[in-house]
């Protein structure tokens, strides 16, 4: 189950650009050698998709946090997980480009009277 983004109000918003016909194979590769990974060091995602319409080629992941430091806590934790040198070496060929921002959540006045 995603977590609550009321209690993770920062979101890692990351952007891959695959190599051209090279999506499969990427997400094969990610789900096998990075997921178990990610999973254990950064918890449940937000989501995963792909680009449709605009850019195209682009795998986007989301995660959430309570906090910076939270975030680069966590990150830390992946990067120097022992398996996650595995997938680096195995996606190097397929990943392109890489983006990655951090948004936070805000709360606008006209959503809450809604509720």
């Amino acid at each position: 189950m995603p977590p609550d983004l009321a209690r993770y109000p920062l979101v890692d918003h990351r952007v891959y650009t695959i190599a051209l016909r090279r999506m499969n194979e990427f997400i094969e590769v990610f789900d096998r050698l990075a997921m178990p990974v990610l999973l254990e060091t950064l918890g449940q995602p937000l989501g995963f998709h792909v680009s449709q319409v605009g850019p195209l080629n682009q795998f986007v992941h989301l995660w959430a946090y309570e906090s910076l430091a939270e975030y680069e806590r966590r990150s830390a934790l992946r990067d120097s997980h022992p398996a996650f040198p595995a997938y680096l070496q195995a996606s190097a060929q397929l990943i392109v480009a890489q983006e990655n921002r951090l948004i936070r959540r805000i709360e606008l006045p006209s959503l809450k009277q809604r509720a």
